[in-house]
């Protein structure tokens, strides 16, 4: 019983002095061996916990140096102004050596330029302001200055004198240590630029080789180093001295401001922390990029206006001027023409479209009208001139040219989405056609006879002539349009009275079949058999074999004049006509007149011959009914 009581006083005695230490006062320094570079600053931070009294601590700082023999001297006190002892009386009044308070409770030490006498053992001690004494009032860790190694060097420098926008630049920068403790190299290329200096952002990080060998790109240039148009090598040089290498491929306006290299030397303390302990910085120059826009012109040539025979050749020059001759740059080579009158005269109405253009790798396509390919080629004929060249011109080919230059600097074979670093256009050039007069008229009509019934053939003629001088050829082509069954309105045509369709109902045409200007036929639909044909010169007949009630409507000719050329190509002059309305109905077969009559008489005789039977037979059952009930 005496043993058990033993050991319970034993028991609470320890919870006892386990709970006061619980809330004992802690000063905490990092542990250490802590090295430092000589002529770098110094951070020590200080932390106090467990204690009572007001929230804002004071501490003061002692040195033990390795030479002094055991003896503390003060460096700098928050309550105490004649604390520092002489060596730091004038560094702690200059502001060389201070305490900057984190908190209440936390402070550092930091000495802006350490020195080699700095070097020993340094002691953060917390005044008490406890009720009771308890706890550890002060601790200490031990710092070793260590010599400065850290090398930077660069082997070219920036003149100052403008680069032109697409430029290649490249910068070189050479550092190393020489350290016998285990540290890690950093370094960075950078640039300041008087923008990001008025908004207080400062110098700007391009991209860096981290202390684990890492390559890592600045917030702003991420995009540019994922495209590879930044770049960063590290190449092994002599006696511990390492080169570093940055490219940019093509230098942009943005790129303007003043660049510089830094390197810093990095240790791991015991707490597994990384510590900048040292760091250069280099300005290697200023760089001013020249904008493209600055320098470049598109000039087309012939310039003003062009007038040609229709067949004479079109040849048009593209002149690209300004671009720097240090920047190998692609170029997407681009003639646009823009509308131009029935007329064949150049006119400033219409949409612009592309003729021809010349990728960046030499590949020449066309635009919308695929023959050209085969009429026509583009060429570049020497450094910054490109032709355009339309062997046989029609009128169609006239009006207002102009050569549309992209530019992609520094960038030989760029890919699809790429954007161009400058896109300009030259100045038009209208191109007249001279075209003979040409007039086009047009009429169609029914023949007589007949009337037309399923099953019939429809036969439709179309007389088109076309007056001009020299040789020339109709095209001829059928449309139809469903006969309206409301909206229309009648109208008296040259011979006939014919219902024309509704506006509305204008989208609803169907191209039935044509017969080209070289003579060749060509039917659209895909039902009955049609057939069109040449009766003589000026008249086309279009046929409907076998037709179906689909077949009928309302029929329109339309025609279009070609001309022949000097060299015997066919043109299309752009003179057209369209016919009269001609209104198309199939009426029943004789057969079909007969079978509905027949097919009603039957039904009605069998309707009626049901009727009569029904009749009879209910009769029948009533009466044998009334004859059972009697009985």
């Amino acid at each position: 019983m005496g043993t058990a009581m033993a050991s319970m006083k034993t028991l609470l005695l320890c919870l006892f002095w386990g709970l006061q230490c619980a809330v004992c006062r802690e000063v905490s320094l990092p542990p250490g061996t802590l090295y430092r570079v000589a002529g770098f600053p110094l951070s020590l931070p200080c932390a106090v916990s467990g204690y009572d009294g007001p929230r804002t601590q004071d501490f003061e700082w002692f040195l033990i140096r390795d030479d002094a023999a055991g003896r503390q001297m003060g460096v700098v006190s928050t309550r105490d102004e004649g604390f520092p002892y002489a060596p730091f009386q004038a560094r702690v009044k200059s502001g060389e050596v201070r305490v900057e308070r984190d908190s209440g409770d936390k402070v550092r030490l930091v000495i802006q330029r350490l020195r080699v006498d700095d070097q020993g053992k340094y002691e953060c001690y917390t005044p008490s302001t406890d009720s009771t004494y308890q706890g550890n009032y002060s601790t200490t860790v031990p710092v070793k200055v260590i010599p400065d190694t850290l090398q930077i060097s660069f082997s070219r420098s920036l003149t100052g004198q403008p680069a032109p926008e697409g430029a290649e630049l490249t910068l070189t920068c050479s550092a190393g240590i020489q350290s016998e403790q285990l540290t890690h190299l950093s370094v960075t290329f950078g640039k300041r630029s008087a923008a990001a200096e008025a908004s207080g952002s400062g110098a700007g990080e391009i991209i860096s080789i981290d202390k684990l060998l890492g390559v890592t790109p600045g917030p702003s240039y991420k995009k540019r180093y994922e495209d590879g148009e930044i770049t960063l090598q590290k190449r092994n040089g002599e006696a511990g001295v390492d080169v570093y290498v940055m490219k940019m491929r093509a230098v942009q306006p943005r790129d303007t401001g003043a660049y510089f290299c830094e390197a810093t030397q990095w240790i791991r303390d015991p707490d597994r922390s990384w510590q900048k302990i040292a760091q250069r910085t280099l300005d290697i120059g200023n760089l001013t990029v020249q904008q493209l826009a600055e320098s470049l012109s598109i000039t087309s040539l012939p310039k003003g206006e062009v007038t040609l025979q229709v067949g004479s050749p079109l040849i048009l020059t593209c002149e690209v001027l300004g671009l720097p001759s240090e920047v190998i740059s692609g170029l997407l080579v681009q003639w646009m023409k823009k509308g131009s009158d029935s007329g064949g005269v150049a006119g400033s109405g219409g949409v612009e479209v592309e003729v021809a253009r010349m990728s960046p790798d030499g590949v020449v396509s066309w635009g919308d009208d695929l023959s050209r390919a085969r009429g026509g080629s583009m060429e570049k004929v020497a450094g910054g001139r490109y032709t355009l060249k339309l062997f046989s011109a029609q009128p169609l080919d006239s009006g207002v040219y102009r050569c549309v230059v992209s530019v992609y600097a520094g960038e030989i074979n760029p890919g699809a989405s790429t954007p161009a670093t400058l896109t300009q256009r030259s100045e038009g050039v209208a191109v007249n056609l001279k075209s003979k007069d040409v007039l086009v008229a047009a009429v169609a009509h029914l023949p007589r006879g007949p009337l037309l019934k399923r099953g019939s053939t429809i036969t439709l003629i179309c007389n088109a002539t076309v007056t001009t001088t020299g040789p020339a050829q109709a095209q001829v082509q059928w449309l139809r349009w469903p006969i309206p069954e409301r909206g229309a309105k009648k109208m008296q045509s040259q011979a006939f009275d014919v219902t024309l369709p509704d506006p509305s109902v204008e989208k609803r045409s169907t191209l039935v079949a044509a017969l080209m200007y070289d003579g060749v036929a060509k039917v659209y639909t895909n039902g009955s058999e049609v057939s069109v044909e040449r009766l003589s010169a000026g008249s086309y007949r279009l046929r409907v074999h076998a037709a179906t009630m689909e077949d009928q409507g309302i029929y329109v000719c339309h025609a279009q004049a070609f001309g022949q050329d000097p060299h015997g190509g066919w043109y299309n002059t752009g003179a057209k006509a369209e016919s009269n309305a001609v209104t198309v109905y199939l009426y029943a077969r004789a057969a079909d007149l007969v079978l509905i009559p027949l097919v009603i008489g039957v039904s009605s005789s069998l309707f009626v011959g049901i009727v009569i039977i029904a009749t009879v037979t209910c009769c029948f059952m009533k009466r044998l009914a009334k004859q059972r009930a009697i009985k």
